[in-house]
């Protein structure tokens, strides 16, 4: 069972990136491209019913599986950049972190009006970044049709805050 495979290959380091956090480590994965391939067709498979125009990932862990979902979808692909990272007109959103605000990008020309736009990350957390991502899709008059993560950390009830943007959340694994 993927769920499974991928429980195995996920890396647990403690205390980064700062004291307290566990943070979920997918590099082992990347190393494995059988397992990338099974996580890519497992987004497919759960995805086969929602209509999607365009992957956006978020920066920068969002971009590796991100990329590869739009290709194997054969849709385009948009990166959701932190603030000062995309060379044009930008639309930003900031947003709270647990220890301060953070500020994220896309261009403006990034998605047409009513664009059906797939949101992937690779861990979904407390739903602050995604959250802000839903509302810089919203700005271009385009339309989130879902989310796809690898991880949600579901004690953190996060997935609470994205059914106001669609209730279309896929995740792999559940911790």
């Amino acid at each position: 069972m993927l769920s499974k495979k991928l429980r195995l290959a996920i890396r647990d380091v403690p205390d980064f990136p700062r004291p307290g956090i566990i943070f979920k480590d997918i590099t082992p994965i990347l190393k494995d491209q059988v397992l990338c391939r099974d996580v890519i067709e497992e987004f497919v498979t759960r995805l086969e019913n929602i209509h999607i125009d365009v992957v956006a990932g978020i920066e920068s862990r969002g971009f590796l599986f991100g990329m590869l979902l739009a290709a194997r979808l054969s849709v385009p692909f948009v990166p959701i950049r932190k603030q000062g990272k995309l060379p044009y007109a930008t639309l930003s959103e900031t947003y709270q972190l647990e220890y301060g605000e953070a500020t994220i990008e896309i261009h403006t020309d990034a998605f047409e009006p009513g664009t059906k736009v797939l949101i992937h990350d690779d861990l979904l957390a407390t739903g602050g970044t995604v959250s802000a991502a839903s509302r810089l899709v919203q700005k271009t008059g385009a339309e989130v049709v879902g989310f796809a993560f690898l991880i949600s950390l579901d004690f953190l009830h996060a997935k609470e805050r994205l059914v106001e943007f669609n209730k279309n959340i896929i995740s792999l694994i559940a911790y």
